[in-house]
C-alpha cells in the first residue's frame, strides 16, 4: 500500500477538507431551496453545520441541528429516510468517482459552546483567569531589558 507523502498530521487532508465543504455547501442549497420530495423534512429548517469525508472520500458524516434544535429527532429521521435523493443531488454537482454515503448526525457543537459560556460566567472562573492576566511574564521583562540595552 503507498504511504501517503503530503499528509503528515492526524488531521485531514486538503481533498477531505474541500470535498467536505463542497458536500456542505450543496445539502445547505438543496435543504434551503426544498428540493427534496418529503413534507417532512421541508417544515424543518436545517443547519448543515460540517461535513467530515473519510479518508477515501466514500463516507461523509453530516452534522445538522434544526433550527433552534426543535424536534431535533425527527429532522434526524426525515434525513436519513431521504438519504437516497440527498447523495443523488450531491453526486450531481461533484465530479468524483463515487458519490460518497451520508451518514447524518446530530451536531452538538452549539450545546458545547453554550456550556463553555456558561463556564467563563461563573465568578470564581472569571477570578481566575483576571490573575492569571494579571501576573507578569518575567521572560517578557528581560526581552525589554535586552532591547532598551541595544547593541554594545
Amino acid at each position: 500500500m503507498a504511504s501517503n507523502r503530503f499528509n503528515h498530521g492526524p488531521g485531514p487532508s486538503q481533498r477531505q477538507l474541500r470535498v467536505g465543504e463542497l458536500i456542505r455547501r450543496t445539502l445547505s442549497d438543496v435543504l434551503l431551496r426544498a428540493e427534496v420530495h418529503d413534507p417532512d423534512l421541508n417544515r424543518h429548517s436545517i443547519t448543515v453545520g460540517e461535513v467530515r469525508a473519510s479518508p477515501d472520500l466514500k463516507v461523509a458524516t453530516v452534522y445538522v441541528l434544526p433550527l433552534g434544535g426543535h424536534d431535533a429527532q425527527d429532522a434526524l429521521a426525515a434525513l436519513r429516510r431521504n438519504t437516497r435523493e440527498l447523495r443523488h443531488h450531491v453526486a450531481r454537482e461533484m465530479t468524483l468517482k463515487y458519490a460518497p454515503d451520508l451518514r447524518f448526525v446530530l451536531d452538538e457543537t452549539f450545546d458545547r459552546m453554550d456550556d463553555t459560556r456558561r463556564l467563563f460566567a461563573d465568578e470564581r472562573v472569571r477570578r481566575d483567569v483576571e490573575a492569571g492576566e494579571d501576573e507578569e511574564d518575567p521572560d517578557e521583562d528581560r526581552d525589554q531589558d535586552a532591547r532598551d540595552d541595544g547593541p554594545r
